[in-house]
């Protein structure tokens, strides 16, 4: 017979440490933060041990806590996957979070065909560039840009992030038909802050003062930059995959052969304990699938 403690005391010790913060675990499990302080009291009897050492505004485990917080969190976990396969609610929701980039530029073009190959699954897709946290957000995969390395998570890499300098047709014209590396020195750049402008110039073999005048709209995503650079309103640093139709169909023109990268890359991800759950598995599938068939077309880079 197992000796186990009270699982909701059990329950409240997880979430007060995941916070390090009874106020912030009480928010979240729809209690008061007396009630939680109870509920952690009485697991402490029980257990004959401290738990947590009090701070000014927030609580420390104690080593016993640390010690015993792993198994607590992968227990949940575990408890958490074996409901999540069988729940029909589960099932009729599928929430992915994305970057702005990747739904403008990808994914919301394509995400109905997921959608009409389940018809019994409702899909809401959230766009935001902050991470999402799986432990709080009622999110069930992501795709995340970075590097990976993210603990706690099953990552697959989808594809590179690179980048190249484009403009349109009427832009390119305007200037000449032909633009050199150094003469991004003095055009204007779309979002001329972001950090790829100098690695890229430095690539190509462009010295970049420090000190150099950067004139040019500032805009937060790729997916805003494309098409500023559409509208004929200056040079955006951008990604050929995400914008290989309209270079095909002559709404935008790459400048160079040269690609650089930073390392970076769009990442598949979702918590490790969630791999098996069924909507997750058909979602990682269409995905996967649908990237090895986006064949980009041929990109003519721009020579008069």
């Amino acid at each position: 017979m197992r000796q186990l403690p009270p699982l909701s005391a059990v329950r409240v010790f997880e979430a007060a440490a995941r916070h390090e913060n009874f106020t912030s675990a009480a928010n979240e499990l729809g209690m008061t933060q007396a009630a939680v302080s109870y509920q952690i009291k009485l697991l402490e009897e029980r257990l004959g041990v401290p738990l947590f050492r009090r701070e000014k505004k927030r609580v420390v485990l104690t080593d016993a806590g640390r010690r015993a917080i792993p198994q607590v969190t992968r227990a949940f976990d575990a408890l958490d996957a074996a409901f999540a396969g069988i729940r029909a609610e589960d099932e009729a929701l599928l929430t992915i979070s994305t970057s702005n980039t990747f739904a403008n530029t990808w994914l919301a073009w394509r995400l109905g065909g997921f959608q009409m190959a389940h018809p019994d699954m409702a899909v809401r897709l959230l766009t935001s560039d902050a991470l999402v946290d799986f432990a709080a957000d009622e999110t069930d995969v992501a795709i995340r840009a970075g590097r990976g390395g993210w603990e706690g998570l099953h990552e697959e890499k989808l594809l590179p992030i690179d980048f190249t300098p484009m403009c349109n047709p009427d832009f390119l014209a305007k200037h000449g038909g032909r633009i050199e590396a150094c003469d991004l020195l003095r055009l204007p750049l779309i979002s001329p802050h972001d950090p790829w402008w100098p690695y890229w110039l430095r690539e190509a073999g462009v010295e970049v003062p420090d000190s150099l005048p950067r004139p040019g709209v500032r805009l937060d995503s790729q997916a805003h930059e494309g098409h500023a650079a559409m509208a004929g309103q200056g040079v955006a640093m951008l990604t050929p995959f995400f914008w290989r139709h309209d270079l095909a169909e002559g709404r935008l023109v790459r400048l160079f052969d040269q690609v650089s990268t930073r390392g970076y890359a769009y990442w598949l991800v979702f918590p490790e304990h969630r791999r098996s759950v069924p909507k997750i598995k058909r979602f990682r599938e269409w995905l996967i699938r649908e990237l090895a068939n986006a064949n980009p077309p041929t990109t003519v880079v721009a020579r008069i």
